[in-house]
């Protein structure tokens, strides 16, 4: 029997095709940055103007709720009425912000965030969510914190939508020379080649692997030995000056 000869690959264009990859995954990155800026301003916004308009809205309605006589029922349910909207737009405008823009990775680093943002998550969908963080919290430049906090988010909610889990760990390890995120949950757990099928319908994990590339480091995805998912991310250990 003859063998098929296979062609040899012309190096010319696999230089292309590498060259016009990297320059996609720049493009990619530098447009998430963008929104990532974006979204961080958007929420400072609604903390500076619309966060303090509705607390001097709240501070003006107590002043003139104690100058309503005691026996004028009907005005005291209406400053009740009122304080319980204002109440509700505050909290709906803080939770925008968060949503948005984690604050506390800003002013107070990744360790603080993922505390913060770890056991609330698991509060808000029932389940048993746990963070086991460094003791010193280093200070990340701001895109590899983002991203960093970024994977964290969509493993939490990879378990609470998709994985039917009932318990997920996020844990951030550093050794000097890479930082690395792991979530793990005890859920049904992906298949094979896990990530590369779940890029194509989830664009949310597509984008971290692609910026995590860009940063020097990767993504992966996979099935525990004992079952659930392991979301995990290394980056090259990149210090604010």
């Amino acid at each position: 029997m003859t063998e098929t000869a296979h062609p040899h690959p012309d190096p010319e264009l696999e230089r292309l095709v590498a060259e016009r990859t990297r320059e996609l995954t720049e493009m990619l990155a530098w447009q998430a940055n963008c929104w990532d800026d974006e979204r961080r301003q958007l929420a400072r916004q609604l903390h500076d103007s619309l966060g303090s308009s509705m607390t001097a809205l709240t501070m003006h309605l107590a002043l003139l709720s104690q100058h309503i006589p005691a026996e004028n029922k009907s005005m005291r349910d209406r400053s009740a009425q009122m304080k319980t909207l204002l109440n509700g737009i505050i909290e709906t405008n803080r939770k925008m912000q968060l949503a948005l823009w984690n604050d506390k990775l800003e002013f107070l680093g990744l360790k603080a965030a993922l505390a913060e943002l770890v056991p609330a998550f698991g509060a808000e969908h029932g389940l048993a969510a746990n963070a086991s963080l460094p003791e010193d919290d280093s200070p990340y430049t701001r895109e590899v914190g983002a991203l960093l906090l970024r994977c964290a988010e969509e493993g939490l909610r990879n378990a609470a939508a998709h994985a039917q889990a009932t318990r997920v760990d996020v844990i951030l390890d550093d050794d000097g020379e890479m930082a690395m995120l792991t979530v793990r949950d005890d859920g049904v757990g992906p298949g094979e080649d896990a990530l590369e099928k779940s890029s194509k319908g989830c664009h949310g994990l597509r984008l971290l692997r692609e910026r995590a590339r860009y940063l020097g480091g990767n993504l992966t995805l996979a099935r525990a030995d004992n079952g659930g998912a392991i979301l995990q991310m290394t980056l090259p250990r990149q210090l604010a000056a």
